[in-house]
């Protein structure tokens, strides 16, 4: 599907020439610092040279204090302790920082995941009565438990106290836990909304180390685990998500814990990690744990102290991770197939598409590549447990969670937030369901966000960019939702060798214009325009500017997003 391009709006010209006055950068890009709302010598200073002192006072969300009276309420009493987490990234990094932590105080302390398969999302009453039978009377979930309500009226009926760490949009009515820290609840005064699970967990022990006056190295070690949370849960990267990934990666790319360390020597890259490089590389074979057999291993793996133990959890995830892919892509195409061969499907405005056999471990990706595909609020379902579970992914700009909300009626339970949910039903409301969603995205998206674009930050010339315009951009990271890699574009383009296909849809090729130097570039998933390129025939390119490291080699490449050949 052809992409849109859609110029940024550009910010006040004034504060823009002066900002590239002050910092004595290209204009342009002190024009994308406007645009983000980077409108001053010191907030550009902040912007590109993170500190730790950015971090909010963890006493600023709501329940802050009850949550660190109850923990050292049960470290003095000896009680039992329970740390729950979800079975994805953001719920095992959650847990396994949330476990390490407080077992330096606690020799009571044990954790728990439910099974994707058996238990699904979310807390659940297997895992209630499991902490029941060993005696837990303080279970502290980490990326889930927001609208559990029921289930923690349950675990009160059996004398065990919740502490709730969540970053998903709320219910009408909290849980009645001991203390309910989420960001979102709307009487939370905390000054950032969009933490990661994991995010929340972080501020929990940088709370218990404030009340107890201990060094700040006891949290900030667990920095590498909440910038692997903030990649794979895609949450904004902006603010104090920002800072956190920042340092992070500082230490993923010097220190990181044993576990990320086999991980990273297992996937045959060590060094030089981006968030880009967590998402595509590191999230995925953690996410395989849960997906294909349970998200113990995951947590197991990243508690390894040893490496021996370490790499060989990390090998058992990899090879999980290889019969996901398998998985995901038979799926896939079994999910093409069924829309591919009904016009009723081709023609609507949503994909909703079922199939009982299909591995609920999976139908999270596969709703994402059907989204890719057919770019439209997706949902793909399947059976488990005697109801349909399924994953909802939606376009960027459209709302899911409120269309969901809107079909409250015929689901068992969902949660989520705009960009993704899961849900559940009964079998018999699928048709009901389906419906309805169609009905309700029908009646409330634009057009023009069933079309995928390309959001353009600045038109240039070639002669704009070198080594210190490279350099400012690499400071302008890391990159991630609201604080994208800024996005050129640049017109009267033409080749300077001709264009080659690299692996089987790749395009290589060095560009240039009049008069121009020659820039090597890359076009991946461009293949297509192999031919179409003539030479001396101008088009347009739409790009970022990166540094490509090859063999300890540092290049200044343009990565190719789109082109454009005029009257095609």
């Amino acid at each position: 599907m052809e992409k849109r391009w859609v110029q940024a709006v550009n910010g006040d010209n004034k504060a823009t020439d002066l900002l590239a006055q002050q910092l004595n950068i290209d204009r342009s890009l002190a024009e994308i610092l406007v645009q983000r709302g980077i409108t001053t010598f010191d907030e550009a200073k902040d912007f590109f040279r993170p500190q730790r002192t950015q971090l909010h006072d963890p006493f600023l969300m709501k329940d802050m204090d009850k949550a660190i009276s109850r923990i050292d309420l049960a470290v003095t009493k000896s009680e039992r302790v329970m740390i729950y987490g979800d079975y994805d990234v953001d719920g095992t990094t959650s847990v396994a920082l949330a476990f390490s932590f407080f077992r330096q105080f606690s020799d009571h302390l044990e954790y728990y995941i439910p099974d994707r398969h058996k238990e699904g999302y979310g807390i659940s009453t297997a895992g209630i009565d499991y902490a029941k039978s060993k005696g837990i009377t303080l279970i502290i979930a980490l990326d889930c438990g927001i609208k559990s309500n029921d289930k923690i009226a349950y675990a009160n009926t059996l004398g065990i106290d919740f502490i709730i760490c969540d970053h998903h949009l709320p219910g009408d009515e909290l849980p009645a836990a001991v203390a309910v820290l989420d960001p979102k609840r709307a009487d939370c005064p905390y000054p950032f909304k969009e933490l990661a699970g994991c995010g929340i967990g972080f501020k929990l022990a940088q709370a218990y180390c404030y009340t107890h006056q201990l060094p700040e190295s006891m949290y900030e070690q667990y920095l590498d685990l909440v910038m692997v949370s903030i990649a794979a849960d895609i949450v904004p990267v902006v603010d104090e998500n920002r800072t956190l990934a920042y340092f992070g990666l500082l230490k993923l790319n010097s220190e990181p814990c044993t576990g990320l360390k086999a991980l990273m020597d297992s996937c045959g890259k060590n060094k030089n990690f981006t968030l880009t490089d967590v998402v595509f590389t590191l999230a995925p074979r953690i996410n395989a744990a849960g997906r294909m057999d349970h998200g113990n291993q995951a947590v197991k793996m990243l508690l390894c102290t040893e490496d021996d133990l370490a790499a060989e959890q990390s090998l058992f995830i990899n090879i999980q991770n290889t019969d996901r892919k398998v998985t995901d892509a038979n799926i896939t195409a079994e999910a093409l197939a069924l829309i591919d061969d009904s016009e009723l499907l081709i023609g609507k405005k949503t994909t909703v598409v079922y199939n009982e056999n299909w591995n609920k471990g999976v139908i999270g990706i596969v709703a994402s590549r059907l989204t890719e595909k057919y770019y439209r609020p997706t949902i793909v379902l399947t059976h488990s447990n005697g109801f349909l579970t399924g994953s909802a992914r939606s376009v960027p700009g459209y709302d899911l969670y409120e269309a969901l909300l809107g079909c409250a009626d015929l689901l068992e339970q969902f949660g989520g937030h705009k960009f993704a949910a899961g849900l559940t039903m009964k079998p018999e409301n699928i048709n009901a369901f389906s419906k309805r969603f169609e009905d309700i995205v029908s009646a409330t998206i634009t057009d023009d966000l069933l079309c995928p674009e390309i959001l353009i930050d600045s038109k240039i010339n070639f002669s704009q960019i070198d080594g210190k315009f490279q350099r400012i951009i690499a400071q302008m990271a890391p990159f991630g939702p609201m604080n994208l890699a800024p996005v050129f574009v640049t017109e009267g383009v033409t080749y300077a060798g001709r264009p080659y296909i690299v692996g089987t849809k790749h395009l290589k090729l060095s560009i240039k214009q009049q008069n121009s130097a020659i820039f090597e570039a890359i076009g991946f998933g461009l293949a297509e325009f192999e031919n179409l390129l003539q030479p001396n025939v101008p088009f347009s390119v739409c790009y970022t500017v990166e540094e490509n490291i090859w063999k300890d080699q540092r290049r200044l490449q343009l990565n190719i997003k789109a082109i454009k050949i005029p009257n095609q």
